[in-house]
């Protein structure tokens, strides 16, 4: 089984939102090089929701309605997220060799589930856990023991594939499964625990999972 995060994962979440990021600002006639700084509020989706909203309330209230700045953060990464065709491909290979790939993202459902539909991520994958729905975010055992749940498969011998130190690769150790970390130009910079592989990207990191299986 191949547990798979989804945001800067199996998307680019940070492509989708830079690109929704520029239609906003456009859209309202607010400087673009207001990108970066709302880019660095974001953190790549790790600030909550509601800190982003108070932020960009506070940088734009007078011109944006509160509304508007709501919706932008509820739809704006969901509308624009794409599938890599090397991803689609991967995903492929990976059910035809008879592997369950169940998404494990944290997030909330609405968006989560958006961007799992609009990409064709739904009709790739067994199915799916959203941090929201279990109560639980990784790296806590439950949400990858309520995706084994979810697939009707022992959590033992999965693998999970994630561009998160923490969240996925720490995750994944503290159950004592394999982990594959998409480094996407990035250095290991843990000291107290390490993936069982790094890839460059997703296909690469999906490649290594069934590569290595074959050879076990």
């Amino acid at each position: 089984m191949l547990l798979l995060d989804l945001d800067n994962t199996l998307v680019d979440r940070d492509a989708a939102f830079r690109t929704a990021v520029a239609a906003f600002l456009a859209e309202y006639g607010l400087p673009a090089s207001d990108l970066a700084p709302v880019m660095a509020i974001d953190a790549s989706g790790y600030t909550p929701r509601h800190e982003v909203a108070e932020a960009l309330t506070g940088r734009y209230g007078d011109r944006v309605p509160a509304a508007a700045i709501r919706a932008f953060l509820d739809r704006g990464a969901a509308e624009h997220v794409v599938l890599a065709p090397s991803t689609r491909e991967a995903l492929g290979a990976a059910r035809a060799d008879g592997w369950t790939c169940v998404i494990v993202t944290n997030g909330r459902v609405t968006q989560q589930e958006t961007k799992i539909r609009a990409t064709g991520l739904d009709r790739l994958v067994h199915g799916w856990v959203v941090s929201e729905a279990v109560g639980h975010k990784k790296p806590a055992p439950e949400i990858f023991r309520a995706a084994a749940d979810a697939a009707g498969l022992p959590l033992p011998g999965a693998w999970v594939i994630g561009d998160s130190p923490h969240a996925d690769i720490a995750g994944a150790g503290a159950l004592g499964l394999r982990s594959v970390w998409v480094a996407d130009g990035h250095a290991w910079t843990e000291d107290s625990y390490r993936p069982t592989h790094v890839a460059d990207d997703v296909a690469s990191a999906i490649g290594l999972a069934l590569g290595t299986s074959r050879q076990g």
